[in-house]
């Protein structure tokens, strides 16, 4: 029996802990994530106050814990979007063929013409701003990347023995579509969606930071980030302990992504 690999133990822990964070933060800090105390603003990290307080005295290390869930909501969201449509989209384009794969294909590649913060950007202004709809945003820049690879699994399967046999017993399309090709096509779609959480996290961070996702006080990474940016120079921990639990996350969902992706070739 072989043993877990170090790596993915320790990306695992690391998305236990935040998961946790988001579903019982009380566990973790008994500290405010609103309100703070003036006279102890701007600390360095400590005993009592782990990654330091900001400016107004609130600590740190509970406005994170707090953020994991806006951010890990948002995050499901926009993977859920994706997945959804994207899903969708690539069954449709690979078991249909002919002139709706080539429309459906077409329509992706116009989604992948536009680099993913501009489209995400785009729709931002269309919806407008809040945790929602930048999750919303974030999940339709990854509809794309999840129609192509469900399209191509789509076609492989499609062709298989298996399925040729299903359809020659008298098996009908939708059914065949449903039992055989989707739940055999999907492998592939899951690493990617472990991949997509991680990617999707980076960018909700990303539009929080540029002042489109939570407003404030809302305790969300980005913003947590975006506030301590105006005080780098003498109070470093501000952006740089929010940053590193955003890199920390979005590596190991990334270990998981290969994991799965490895487990499933």
């Amino acid at each position: 029996m072989n043993r877990p690999k170090t790596g993915l133990l320790v990306a695992s822990l690391v998305l236990a802990v935040v998961a946790l964070w988001a579903l019982a933060p009380g566990l973790f800090t008994a500290h405010d994530p609103i309100a703070g105390v003036p006279a102890e603003k701007l600390q360095a990290p400590s005993a009592r106050h782990l990654f330091g307080t900001d400016a107004v005295g609130r600590d740190l290390f509970a406005r994170v814990v707090h953020g994991s869930v806006h951010s890990l909501s948002g995050a499901f969201v926009a993977v859920a979007v994706g997945l959804l449509l994207g899903t969708l989209l690539g069954l449709l384009a690979g078991s249909a063929g002919g002139p709706v794969d080539d429309a459906v294909m077409r329509f992706v590649d116009v989604l992948l013409s536009v680099p993913g913060l501009l489209l995400a950007l785009t729709v931002i202004i269309l919806l407008g701003p809040g945790t929602v709809n930048v999750a919303i945003a974030v999940g339709t820049g990854s509809v794309a990347a999840f129609a192509r690879l469900a399209r191509s699994e789509v076609v492989r399967v499609r062709r298989t023995d298996y399925v040729e046999a299903a359809f020659g017993s008298g098996g009908r399309y939708p059914v065949v579509l449903w039992r055989h090709v989707l739940p055999n096509s999907l492998g592939p779609v899951i690493a990617l969606t472990a991949l997509q959480f991680g990617m999707a996290i980076l960018a909700i961070s990303t539009l929080g930071f540029l002042g489109y996702g939570a407003e404030p006080p809302t305790p969300e990474w980005g913003l947590l980030i975006a506030e301590g940016r105006n005080y780098l120079a003498t109070s470093w921990w501000l952006t740089t302990l929010p940053g590193a639990v955003v890199v920390a996350v979005v590596l190991a969902a990334g270990r998981i992504s290969r994991s799965i992706g490895r487990s499933t070739a």
